[in-house]
C-alpha cells in the first residue's frame, strides 16, 4: 500500500531545520530573564506562539497526568471548529494561560480569526498549554496578556532556541530545558517533498540522558555522530548522577508538530499521537502523572497531496502520505527535545548538558 521508508529519508534536515521551515508558519518569543535570577528569586518566565498565517487545521493529544491547558477539546475532529490561527506554549503553570488573552488582541487587532459576520467581527482561535517553572525565579513573576501580545507581534521565520519563551525557566530533569526546533523532508514514496517539523519546550521530571552512558536518550534514533557527540567520560557522569534531584510536583513537555501536506483534522491527530512516540523516546519516563506532556499538530495545507489508487476504499485517502509523516513527526520531536537541551544556557544555577558533559562533543 505505501513505500517502504527508512531513517535517512527523515535525516535530511529543512532550510531552517526548524519549525517555520513548514510554509505558513511563524514562532515568536517573549520573555523576562534577570541576570541575577536565581531559585526563588528574580524574574524568569515566557512564553512562545506559533502564528499560522490564514489558518491551520489543528489537533492535540494529551498524554501527560497533570496538563494545563485551553481550547483543546475544540480540537476534537469530530467538532465544528478545524482550524486556528495560533497555538501558545507558555510558561507559569495555569496562570501562565493568561498570556493566550494577549495573543487573542493582537490577532484580531489584525483581523485574524473565524469572520462572524461584520469585517471587524472575528473570534481568534488560540489553544495553549503550559509547563511548571514557577520555582524557578519569584513564584509570582509570570506570562500575562501582555507576554502573549508581544510574542504574537514578534513572530517571524527565524527565532531564538535554548533558554528562551516558553523556555527561559524549563528544566529538564536535574538539567537546564528550554525549546528546541527541527524539520525534515521527506524524500520518496507518496509523501515526497512534504516537510515535517517541530517545535519542543523540553521541561520534564524525567531524565534526558541516559544514566550509563551519559548520551542524551533523543540521540538513539539517529546517532550522537549525527549531533557532533560522542561518549562522555565516565567521571562526568557520575557528576551528573550526583546533581541534586528536580524535586517539584509538575513538570510537562509541550510542543507543536507540523506538516504542510493538506491533511483533516482527523489525520492531525494522528500526527499528535505518533509525536508523543517521539518524545518517548527522547524523556525517560515520560507521560509521567508528574507531567502534563500536550503535542498539539498542525498542516498548513499549502502543499496538496494525491491520492494513491491502490488504497482499499474502506481506508481514508490520506493513510499513504499519512504514514510517513506520523513516522517523521516522531524523529524530529526527538531531535527538538535534544536541541532544546543543547542549546539551553544556564538559568537561576541550573546546569547545562553541556556544562556537565564537555567532553561529549567532538
Amino acid at each position: 500500500m505505501t513505500a517502504a521508508h527508512s531513517i535517512t529519508a527523515f535525516s535530511t534536515p529543512g532550510p531552517r531545520d526548524c519549525l517555520t521551515d513548514v510554509a505558513g508558519l511563524l514562532v515568536g518569543h517573549h520573555h523576562e530573564l534577570d541576570d541575577t535570577a536565581a531559585m526563588g528569586s528574580g524574574s524568569a518566565t515566557g512564553c512562545t506562539v506559533v502564528r499560522a498565517l490564514g489558518g491551520a487545521t489543528a489537533a492535540v493529544d494529551v498524554r501527560g497526568g497533570g496538563p494545563g491547558t485551553r481550547e483543546t477539546d475544540l480540537l476534537d475532529p469530530s467538532h465544528s471548529v478545524q482550524h486556528v490561527n495560533a497555538i501558545l506554549l507558555t510558561a507559569g503553570s495555569a496562570y501562565g494561560l493568561a498570556a493566550a488573552d494577549g495573543v487573542m488582541q493582537w490577532l484580531e487587532e489584525h483581523g485574524q480569526g473565524i469572520a462572524m459576520g461584520s469585517p471587524d467581527h472575528v473570534v481568534p482561535i488560540v489553544p495553549a498549554a503550559v509547563i511548571f517553572d514557577l520555582p524557578v525565579g519569584d513564584w509570582t513573576a509570570r506570562p500575562t496578556a501582555e507576554f502573549g501580545y508581544l510574542a504574537a507581534a514578534a513572530a517571524t521565520t527565524g527565532f531564538a532556541t535554548g533558554s528562551v519563551g516558553a523556555g527561559v525557566g524549563a528544566r529538564a530533569g536535574v538539567l537546564k530545558g528550554g525549546v528546541g526546533s527541527a524539520s525534515t523532508v521527506i524524500e520518496g514514496g507518496p509523501a515526497d517533498g512534504v516537510t515535517v517539523a517541530a517545535l519542543m519546550v523540553a521541561n520534564p521530571v524525567g531524565a534526558v540522558f541516559d544514566p550509563r552512558t551519559g548520551l542524551l536518550w533523543g540521540t538513539g534514533t539517529l546517532g550522537p555522530a549525527a549531533f557532533g557527540m560522542r561518549t562522555p567520560d565516565v567521571d562526568e557522569v557520575w557528576n551528573a548522577l550526583a546533581l541534586e534531584p528536580k524535586g517539584t510536583a509538575l513538570n510537562t513537555t509541550i510542543g507543536v508538530v507540523a506538516t504542510d501536506a493538506a491533511l483533516s483534522s482527523a489525520s492531525c491527530k494522528r500526527i499528535a499521537v505518533a509525536g508523543h512516540d517521539g518524545l518517548a523516546r527522547a524523556i525517560r519516563p515520560a507521560h509521567s502523572p508528574l507531567d502534563g506532556d500536550t503535542i498539539f499538530a498542525v498542516s498548513t495545507g499549502t502543499r496538496a497531496v494525491s491520492a494513491e489508487s491502490s488504497v482499499p476504499a474502506a481506508f481514508s485517502a490520506e493513510l499513504p502520505v499519512l504514514a510517513a509523516v506520523t513516522e517523521a513527526a516522531a524523529i524530529v520531536v526527538e531531535r527538538a527535545i535534544v536541541r532544546a537541551v543543547l542549546d539551553a544556557t544556564s538559568v537561576a544555577g541550573i546546569p547545562t548538558y553541556r556544562q556537565i558533559f564537555p567532553s561529549a562533543f567532538t
